[in-house]
């Protein structure tokens, strides 16, 4: 983008729609609140769809692509011991990809981590508040759908 002040100074009046998953609750929280605090900046009407796991928000999303402008994944993977890790993290990431490219507006926060403190310190709006970068990575490219796919 050639100018960050004009995708701050962005008001997008449209319906966005965090989809999400409680997993791991306290990062769960977390993510929520660097999202909406980004949200907050913007004329931005929201909800929040809880699912399971990481890998239902993609399936989520494409349920609900037409209702809304938007959207924000949030979730969080941990590394175990077996390969439902790399099966969860990989699935979740191409299927939003997918989406994405079908023109789906869609800022990525789900997390993928080793442990539950990696998890915690992403999360965490005092620290590196990835929930913050989800909601803004939406924003840009709402923006940028907005300027360049006007009807």
């Amino acid at each position: 983008m050639s100018d960050k002040k004009e995708i701050f100074n962005f008001q997008y009046q449209k319906e966005i729609a965090i989809v999400a998953s409680p997993y791991y609750r306290k990062v769960y929280e977390n993510l929520l609140k660097g999202a909406l605090s980004e949200l907050s900046l913007y004329n931005i009407n929201f909800e929040i769809i809880n699912v399971d796991g990481a890998l239902e928000i993609p399936t989520a999303i494409n349920m609900v692509k037409n209702k809304f402008e938007g959207f924000i994944a949030l979730g969080c993977v941990i590394r175990g011991e077996t390969s439902h890790y790399d099966i969860v993290s990989n699935n979740s990431a191409k299927a939003l990809t997918k989406l994405g490219l079908k023109g789906i507006c869609i800022g990525n926060g789900i997390l993928t981590v080793n442990n539950y403190n990696q998890a915690i310190e992403r999360s965490d709006p005092k620290i590196k508040n990835k929930g913050k970068d989800a909601a803004r990575a939406l924003m840009t490219l709402l923006f940028i759908n907005e300027k360049y796919n006007r009807k």
